[in-house]
């Protein structure tokens, strides 16, 4: 599976992409979609209703409870947003080739 990217997105799904970019990982200073954290993101066109499918650096990371609804509250905050499901998973697990090229830059890894 693979991150989502924001080339071909609408311009609602640009808003929460960027409402995804304010949320970070609280041991690295990146934010989660340029983390590679975000696997899917779907918008329902008809409703708003949106479904984000995503994952942790680490399964025992310390924020794996409040993470979810951290983004959950943040996407809630877009114009428009209807209902907001966040699922985590482990599957595949998350690793540094994930990492946008801004992210790699940021960390010095490029």
């Amino acid at each position: 599976m693979e991150p989502t990217s924001p080339i071909h997105h609408s311009p609602f799904e640009a808003k929460i992409i960027a409402a995804l970019r304010s949320v970070f990982d609280p041991e690295i200073p990146v934010n989660i979609f340029d983390l590679g954290l975000i696997y899917n993101l779907q918008v329902d066109e008809q409703t708003s209703d949106v479904y984000i499918l995503m994952t942790l650096t680490s399964p025992n990371c310390p924020v794996a409870e409040d993470m979810p609804l951290q983004v959950q509250e943040t996407v809630k905050m877009v114009e428009g947003v209807g209902t907001v499901k966040v699922e985590l998973t482990f599957e595949p697990p998350w690793d540094k080739d994930m990492l946008s090229e801004s992210a790699l830059l940021e960390l010095g890894l490029l």
